[in-house]
Formats: C-alpha cells, sequence, structure tokens
C-alpha cells in the first residue's frame, strides 16, 4: 500500500502505532480469546481499560483529584446543550464567539437561558482570538472554544475569570499543549481529533459543579449520573475507549503532553515558515492566534485551490479542502500527523509553487 498522509480535520488520523496494537489484539485482546469489542462493560478485564484510561488522562493531563473523568457519548454536541442544561438553573453565561463551533454552542445555550457575548471575532470573519473581554459578574459560567478548526484559530493563552468557573470546548487540541486543569471548571473534548475515534467524548468536570447541577434531569444527561457510575451507567463505547487508552501509551511513550507540544511547534512552523514565504499561499489566520493543529490557507484563485488539492490528493497528500462554509486549503496536523508528514507536504507546497 502507497504511503497516505491523512490531513483530515475529523475523524482524523491515529497514531500508527496505535492502529498496529488494536489490529495485533482485534480478535483476542488480553489473551482471553475474545475482542475488546465483544466482551461485557462489566467484565473485569474491560474494567481495567477504562480504569487505566482514566488513570493515564489524569497522569498525563495533571488532573487534580476534585475532578471526575467521564467517557461519554454524543459528541461535543451533545455537550453543547448538556452543558447549559446541567449548570445553568435560571442564571445566564458568557460565551465568546470565535467561529462556527462556538456559535453552535451559543445556540443550543440559549435554549435554556440568557447568554451574553463577553466577545466575538466574528466582525473579521472569525480570523482572530478577540482580547476584549467583557465578563459578566453574575455569570454562572463562561465558555470558549480553545481551538477553532474552520477558521484555524487557537488561544494561546485562556483568558482568567476569576471566580467564574471557565469551561473549554478543546475537542482540536486536547493533548496538544500543556494546561493548568484547575484554570477550568469543566473541559470537554470529541475524541476523534487528537485522542481516539469518534463516538467518544471525554469529559473533566470539577466536582463542586457536578454536586451543583440540577437533579431534574433525564439520567442520561445528568453528570451525577455518569459520575456516580463512573461513565458505566449504560454500555459506554467500549472499542472507543481501548483507543483512547492506547493513544494514551503512545502519548506517554513519546514523553508526554510536553514532548507532543515540541513536536506540534515544530510542524506548525514549518508549515507556516512555507506559507509565509510563498507568493502563492497566504494564511487566513491572524499571525498572532494561528493554531497549530489546523492550518488554513488560500491560493490566488479556486480554481488553483482545485488543481492543488487534486494534484496534493494524487500524490498522497489527503484531506485538505477546506470546510464546505469557507473554501480554500486546510492542512490537519493534530498530534498524530508524523513530522515527516509536515515536511514531504511543504516539499510538495514547494514544488506545485514552482510550476504553478
Amino acid at each position: 500500500m502507497s504511503t497516505k498522509y491523512n490531513f483530515y480535520a475529523g475523524p482524523a488520523i491515529l497514531p500508527h502505532d496505535v492502529l498496529k496494537k488494536a489490529q495485533s489484539e482485534l480478535l483476542d485482546f488480553n489473551g482471553i480469546g475474545l475482542s475488546v469489542m465483544e466482551i461485557s462493560h462489566r467484565s473485569k478485564d474491560f474494567d481495567g481499560v477504562v480504569t487505566t484510561a482514566e488513570t493515564k488522562i489524569r497522569t498525563l493531563l495533571g488532573v487534580p483529584e476534585n475532578y471526575s473523568i467521564l467517557f461519554l457519548q454524543g459528541g461535543a454536541s451533545l455537550q453543547f446543550g448538556m452543558i447549559p442544561m446541567n449548570l445553568l438553573q435560571g442564571r445566564a453565561a458568557d460565551y465568546i464567539n470565535t467561529g462556527a463551533w462556538a456559535k453552535k454552542a451559543i445556540k443550543e445555550a440559549k435554549l435554556f437561558r440568557t447568554v451574553n457575548i463577553a466577545a466575538s471575532s466574528e466582525d473579521k470573519n472569525f480570523s482572530y482570538i478577540p482580547q476584549n473581554i467583557n465578563f459578566s459578574a453574575d455569570a454562572i459560567y463562561a465558555h470558549i472554544t480553545s481551538n477553532e478548526t474552520i477558521g484555524g484559530i487557537q488561544w494561546k493563552t485562556y483568558p482568567k475569570t476569576g471566580s467564574i468557573p471557565l469551561i473549554a470546548d478543546m475537542s482540536s487540541d486536547i493533548f496538544s499543549k500543556e494546561l493548568d486543569v484547575s484554570d477550568f471548571g469543566l473541559i470537554y473534548a470529541g475524541a476523534q481529533k487528537n485522542i481516539g475515534p469518534s463516538g467518544v467524548t471525554l469529559v473533566i468536570i470539577r466536582n463542586d459543579l457536578v454536586e451543583a447541577a440540577s437533579d431534574n434531569l433525564t439520567s442520561m444527561l445528568s453528570y451525577k449520573t455518569h459520575v456516580e457510575k463512573k461513565s458505566l451507567y449504560n454500555t459506554p463505547p467500549c472499542f472507543g475507549i481501548y483507543i483512547i487508552k492506547l493513544v494514551m501509551d503512545w502519548i506517554e511513550q513519546l514523553g508526554g503532553v510536553k514532548a507532543i507540544e515540541t513536536i506540534n511547534e515544530k510542524k506548525a512552523n514549518l508549515l507556516y515558515g512555507c506559507i509565509d514565504s510563498s507568493s502563492l499561499y497566504q494564511g487566513t489566520a491572524a499571525i498572532k492566534d494561528r493554531s497549530n493543529m489546523n492550518v488554513t490557507f488560500r491560493l490566488s484563485s479556486e480554481e488553483m485551490e482545485s488543481r492543488f488539492i487534486k494534484e496534493a490528493t494524487d500524490s498522497g497528500f489527503v484531506g485538505l479542502k477546506g470546510h464546505r462554509s469557507v473554501g480554500g486549503c486546510r492542512a490537519s496536523i493534530y498530534n498524530a500527523m508524523p513530522l515527516e508528514g509536515v515536511e514531504k507536504l511543504v516539499d510538495f507546497m514547494k514544488e506545485f509553487e514552482q510550476r504553478a
């Protein structure tokens, strides 16, 4: 099979070593003669998977003991509604509008109570992270999207909210750089970009927020239910959690989140350097806010972009077409994208420019 480099925004590339390990254990997990996909989620063997995955996440991210780690379903999209459903209880919340995913979260929150837009970058087509933020003194929480995959912008430092819990959708950059979990009240992330396959949502929530959450909710939409049952209230996405455990092993073997961050910075600098030194490619995000995960750029015309994407695909670089809502090109260089993949893409981009 010819080498392909996967630049899709999500579901996205997984570490090759993780896929090989899963392949080797697909029919016989842990020597029990059964696949991890066909054993009870309440069995001793699967308990070892979910417990180990949680422990490794806690260690790698430095999650304090007063936080619970959950493996849920429904993606970040379900969290857009589940968060205000559990936490608002007649109060208002602050949201920072930085793009398509922030807008979706705002839309869902408005179904439950007043949403204050504390800041927005919509005036410049979500090409930057706003700095002039007007937090409300009485907000029950403040919400950000840490990395916008469509606009290619990323929070480099997180806003200070004082006693107001900060909530972050980190679906596309969790585990990509070091962070202090204690700065947040709740972090959530769909797994399908940096930590596993689609179908699992990681939630890290401070226990006092769980205790203060509404009691008048259906069981599946209550954080209290899932904390009490340790993510096993119903049948969880077992195979997805197993892959997350393998990804945590992989990050650990590479040297942890700091080591991943160093590699990610090297990849991003290499690709942005190619774009910045070119007369053919133009970056779309403000330089200071450019994402290390999703590199967005345009060419001189849509015709030229179509030609670039086709030739890149034919050369083994797949998934470079920009989101349908904005067009252009996008290279998603998540944790699992090897440095070699970015180096080869840059070589192709330089060669294409010479021929253009």
